[in-house]
C-alpha cells in the first residue's frame, strides 16, 4: 500500500513543475486523494460490498470534485492533474502511466448492463482537458487525445486524436509507445502544434505554392537565356514571374510552425 502511495506520489512530483514536495503532493493534491479512495471503494466493490464502495466514490466524488465509478479499473502511477469534473465510467479501463485532465469524461454509449461500455486506455495515455472518450473500445498505448476532442472510435498506439468528432493522426513513427525511444520530457496536457492537422494541411499547401513558384520562375529564367542566345532579343513577356516573391516564411508563420 505505502510502495504504491510512495509510486503515486513520485509520478506526480516528475509531471507537475508547481508540486514542490511530497507533502504538499500528498495534502494539497485532489487527483491522489481521489486515487485513494477509488482503491478503496474498489475494494469493497469487487468482494461485493456494492452500497459501500459507491458510498465510498461518492464521498471522493464530494471531497474532490472526481467521480470514479467504484467498478473502474486504475493501473499504477495514474495521475489526474487538476481533473476537477472527471468522470470515469464503470467498465473503464486505465492503464499505467496514462494522465488526465480537468473535464475529462471516460463515457460509456450502451444502456446494456454487464456489457463493456466504457473505453479501455492503454499504458502512457494522455487526455487532455475536456476531452470525451465514449464507447466500449481502446485507446493505444502512448496515445494523446487533444483537449475536447470527441473520440467515438479506436485510438491506435501512438496516434493522436483531435477534434470533434476526433480525427485520428497516425504515430510518426509507426509503432507502439512501449517499443519506441520514450521523450527526453513529459509534455503537458499532450499536444504540440505538430498534431494539429489543419495547420499541417496549410502548411503542405504553403510549401506547395512556393515550391511550385520557384519552378516557374526558373522556367522564366531558363526561356530567356535561351531567346537571348538564338535572335539576341528578348522574347519573354514583360510581366512574366522571374523572380519569386511567395512569402512563404510569413504565411508559415502565421498558421504556427
Amino acid at each position: 500500500m505505502f510502495t504504491r502511495l510512495r509510486s503515486d506520489i513520485q509520478c506526480i512530483l516528475e509531471r507537475d513543475p508547481a508540486a514542490r514536495s511530497a507533502w504538499e503532493v500528498l495534502t494539497c493534491y485532489p487527483g491522489l486523494h481521489a486515487l485513494v479512495l477509488h482503491r478503496l471503494a474498489h475494494g469493497c466493490w469487487i468482494r461485493g460490498f456494492k452500497w459501500l464502495g459507491r458510498f465510498i466514490s461518492h464521498l471522493a466524488r464530494w471531497f474532490t470534485g472526481i467521480e470514479i465509478h467504484p467498478g473502474a479499473k486504475i493501473g499504477q502511477q495514474v495521475f489526474f492533474d487538476h481533473a476537477m469534473g472527471v468522470v470515469v465510467g464503470e467498465t473503464a479501463e486505465i492503464g499505467d502511466g496514462c494522465t488526465i485532465y480537468q473535464g475529462v469524461t471516460l463515457g460509456g454509449t450502451s444502456l446494456y448492463k454487464g456489457t463493456k461500455r466504457h473505453p479501455t486506455l492503454g499504458r502512457n495515455v494522455v487526455v487532455s482537458a475536456g476531452a470525451k472518450v465514449l464507447g466500449g473500445f481502446v485507446v493505444g498505448d502512448g496515445a494523446k487525445i487533444g483537449s475536447n476532442a470527441v473520440v467515438i472510435k479506436p485510438v491506435p498506439a501512438g496516434a493522436t486524436a483531435v477534434g470533434i468528432p476526433a480525427r485520428i493522426i497516425p504515430s510518426k513513427s509507426g509503432e507502439s509507445a512501449d517499443v519506441t525511444a520514450p521523450a527526453d520530457k513529459f509534455a503537458a496536457y499532450g499536444i504540440t502544434l505538430e498534431d494539429d492537422p489543419l495547420s499541417q494541411a496549410m502548411k503542405g499547401l504553403i510549401d506547395n505554392a512556393s515550391s511550385h513558384e520557384h519552378q516557374i520562375a526558373l522556367l522564366w529564367q531558363a526561356i530567356e537565356k535561351v531567346s537571348s542566345s538564338q535572335r539576341g532579343e528578348d522574347c519573354v513577356p514583360l510581366d512574366a514571374a522571374r523572380t519569386e516573391c511567395f512569402e512563404a516564411e510569413k504565411l508559415t508563420q502565421l498558421v504556427g510552425k
